[in-house]
């Protein structure tokens, strides 16, 4: 049972820091910034927080054109669901 927190703590990090992330590199492209680069904003989306970078798209109103992002971070985010899901139903 334990381990079961332990993958809870990790999404909702996860998750966090991916919506944060596309809030910060919004607010860099509205302040003509460097950016954050899309490998990082895939690889915190990949490794736990699609949910959160999802959210952080839709709120943020960025990446909203961007093909990959607009289907990929949807996409990613029901299979991360769903094996969040499988774990609780074992």
């Amino acid at each position: 049972m334990q381990g079961v927190w332990i993958v809870v703590a990790y999404m909702i990090f996860t998750n966090i820091i991916g919506f944060a992330i596309m809030g910060a590199d919004k607010r860099k492209a509205r302040n003509r910034e460097y950016r954050i680069s899309e490998k990082t904003l895939w690889f915190w989306a990949v490794i736990g927080g699609g949910t959160g970078a999802f959210l952080g798209m839709k709120h943020f109103r960025h990446k909203t054109k961007h093909a990959a992002f607009k289907w990929g971070l949807p996409i990613l985010m029901v299979i991360q669901l769903g094996l969040f899901i499988k774990i609780f139903i074992q």
